[in-house]
């Protein structure tokens, strides 16, 4: 079901409680909400829907990767960027690395760890600062 955006800063930096899978239902709301804004959004926290768990969905390859509890075990090189939000107007200076390691539950809620460069690794970042009450 695609859900109305939040834009509540007050909300937004709340962190996130792990989801479990009773959750499933909110990544594939999740889901829908990011495939309906493609043209503007690359990557969604479940926040950004007015759900506070750790579930993101990112834009990898054309396809939308939804991420149940997912961390960041580990970063490499980084570098200084701009990054915009649907949720927010503008765009804010941020830190990100350019290679990542991330740990996470896949939609069947199988354990994965999975390395990711580039643009996808920056999304991925954006979501989980969503995940923690960072708003970027």
């Amino acid at each position: 079901m695609i859900k109305p955006i939040m834009k509540s800063e007050i909300f937004l930096r709340l962190p996130s409680e792990d989801a479990t899978p009773e959750d499933a239902a909110t990544g594939q709301d999740l889901r829908d909400t990011l495939y309906e804004h493609e043209h503007e959004c690359v990557g969604m926290a479940a926040n950004m829907i007015g759900v506070r768990r750790r579930i993101i969905c990112v834009m990898d390859g054309g396809q939308a990767r939804l991420m149940y509890n997912p961390r960041i075990v580990e970063q490499v090189n980084p570098y200084e960027t701009s990054e915009g939000c649907l949720s927010l107007a503008g765009e804010r200076p941020c830190t990100r690395y350019r290679r990542i390691k991330v740990e996470y539950l896949d939609e069947s809620f199988t354990h994965r760890i999975k390395n990711f460069s580039g643009y996808v690794a920056e999304i991925i970042q954006h979501e989980i600062d969503h995940c923690d009450g960072v708003v970027i």
